[in-house]
Formats: C-alpha cells, sequence, structure tokens
C-alpha cells in the first residue's frame, strides 16, 4: 500500500493518491504542533484533500454558469463558497470579485461613514461638557 501511495507502480498501475505527498509533507511540517508524520496519516491526509477538492469542484460546476461551457471558472468557486452552508467557511479566501473602481468607492463610503461617527461622538462629548 505504501507503494502505490508514493509513486506509480513500475507496470503503470494508477497511484492511491495524485497530490505529490513531499508537498503535503511540507505543508503539514509548517505547522509547530506537528513534529513527526506518519506515512499513513501523510496518505489519509492526501486522500482527505483530492476529495474534498473533488467536491469541491463538483459543486462548484453544479450550481455555476460554466456548465454552458463545460468549464469551472472562479466565480463558480466564489459563488458555491458564498451559497453553500458547508463551503461557507471558504468565503473570505474565494472572495467574490469587484471591480477597482467598485471597491475604491466602497472604501471611500466606509471612510466617510466612520468620520461622521467621529464627529457625532465628538459632538456628544463637547454637549457632555458644556452641560
Amino acid at each position: 500500500m505504501a507503494d502505490a501511495a508514493v509513486g506509480k507502480d513500475k507496470c503503470g498501475d494508477q497511484r492511491l493518491v495524485s497530490l505529490p505527498l513531499s508537498r503535503i509533507r511540507v505543508i503539514m511540517k509548517s505547522s509547530p504542533e506537528v513534529s513527526s508524520i506518519n506515512q499513513e496519516a501523510l496518505v489519509l491526509t492526501a486522500k482527505a484533500t483530492e476529495l474534498f477538492v473533488q467536491y469541491l469542484a463538483t459543486c462548484s460546476y453544479r450550481h455555476g454558469s460554466g456548465k454552458a461551457k463545460k468549464a469551472l471558472t472562479y466565480s463558480d468557486l466564489a459563488s458555491a463558497a458564498e451559497d453553500s452552508e458547508t463551503l461557507q467557511f471558504l468565503a473570505d479566501i474565494l472572495p467574490k470579485k469587484i471591480l477597482a473602481s467598485k471597491y475604491l468607492k466602497m472604501l471611500k463610503e466606509k471612510r466617510e461613514e466612520e468620520e461622521e461617527e467621529d464627529d457625532d461622538e465628538e459632538s456628544d462629548i463637547i454637549g457632555e461638557v458644556l452641560a
């Protein structure tokens, strides 16, 4: 089983996992809580990651607009993350794309609101001092 997880057999049989185990090991070791990684844990993590990516892609494709073109786009992934309760934790990682001009306008409006709140707080403080 370990040989199948590490790479292709000499006769060209399919591997148990598709993701490179060395990269997964590096990612797992980047956590300060991890000191050593068991081979079985590495293979299971790789397989679980593959299944999750497959689920994310399938769900995004089903609910996305790329069906007509038989393509999966970033906006499909972002919509699935936002709409699906199961994938909601990805909403910050896969935000919907917006135009830079729209973003700058949102920032400007937010700053104006904050300035108005600050002005209101200052006037309340001055009113209390004078009273």
